[in-house]
């Protein structure tokens, strides 16, 4: 079992940085496969970024070269770092934890972009 908070979510400025935190507890974070989704109003819930058990990463096309996950298995804690944010890149932001057939979620964080 795992549970995840998310937090560092807020209000910035379009072209701002963010810098998003997810805390893990339970057991053998390590070997998860960590992502953060994000959720538009009236949108399907989308991949942002992963990051496997070995610090691969992918990230969505829409936040190359952005945005940056990390992942810190001491602390048992994963990462978004997010720059140069646009007005789309507004939404409630989860964190993801994946093994094989177990899958957990976070309460999500609100990050909002103004224009």
């Amino acid at each position: 079992q795992v549970q995840l908070v998310e937090s560092g979510g807020g209000l910035v400025q379009t072209g701002g940085s963010l810098r998003l935190s997810c805390a893990a507890s339970g057991s053998f974070f390590s070997i998860y496969t960590m992502g953060w989704y994000r959720q538009a109003p009236g949108k399907q819930r989308e991949l942002v970024a992963s990051i496997t058990s070995g610090s691969s990463t992918n990230y969505a096309d829409s936040v190359k070269g952005r945005f940056t996950i990390s992942r810190d298995n001491a602390k048992k804690a994963v990462y978004l770092q997010m720059s140069s944010l646009k007005p789309e890149d507004a939404a409630v932001y989860y964190c993801n934890a994946r093994r094989q057939l177990h899958e957990y979620w976070g309460q999500g964080t609100q990050v909002t972009v103004s224009s």
